[in-house]
């Protein structure tokens, strides 16, 4: 082989050699790249998520709501609202006993206070308890609605219905049917 061709073979290598070496660390830094956005996307989301939660507010009567539960995760189209797991409320009266309130879902409004209870709710006053699947609280309007087999259980009765509201501050009970053909079903314990 004379000198050009092997000079033309050469340089020929060498810029494949270049070539193969440009593209491989652009597709390295585009795959590194594309890892770095995935992690931080990754951050972003698993950023919204609270163990632990605790809430505390006041309003104008001394009257105390405690909201605490396992997990919270904000919403991300509205940051005043949470999304809780495993929770546990309590409604602190002034010169009144507490009211506590468990389920295994809710949602809570860090501005307003007002806090949606799902699945497994249980309310307790006194020797008083009502149980359902949903639970509607709000300091705005001084009540509590339980509804969707709502059970209210106290020493003398078992009472069932589709929907009772509480006044938080007066202590008056509404129970109600859905439908005005039904009526409450209750049960004397004795």
């Amino acid at each position: 082989m004379d000198k050009k061709n092997l000079i033309s073979i050469g340089l020929i290598f060498f810029f494949s050699l270049l070539v193969i070496f440009v593209y491989s660390k652009f597709s390295l830094k585009k795959k590194l790249n594309q890892t770095i956005q995935a992690k931080k996307e990754e951050v972003v989301y698993s950023s919204n998520i609270i163990k632990g939660v605790n809430y505390l507010s006041k309003d104008i009567r001394g009257n105390e709501y405690i909201v605490k539960a396992n997990q919270g995760e904000i919403d991300l189209a509205d940051n005043n609202v949470i999304f809780l797991t495993d929770l546990m409320a309590i409604i602190k009266l002034k010169d009144k006993a507490d009211v506590n309130i468990t389920a295994d879902f809710g949602k809570y409004n860090i501005a307003n206070n007002d806090t949606i209870f799902s699945k497994n709710v249980k309310i307790t006053y006194l020797d008083n308890q009502i149980t359902g699947d949903y639970g509607d609280f709000s300091f705005e309007r001084n009540s509590i609605i339980i509804s969707k087999d709502v059970a209210y259980v106290n020493l003398e009765n078992i009472l069932k219905a589709d929907l009772i509201e509480i006044d938080i501050i007066t202590k008056d009970i509404k129970i109600s049917m859905y439908e005005q053909n039904k009526k409450v079903n209750i049960k004397s314990k004795n």
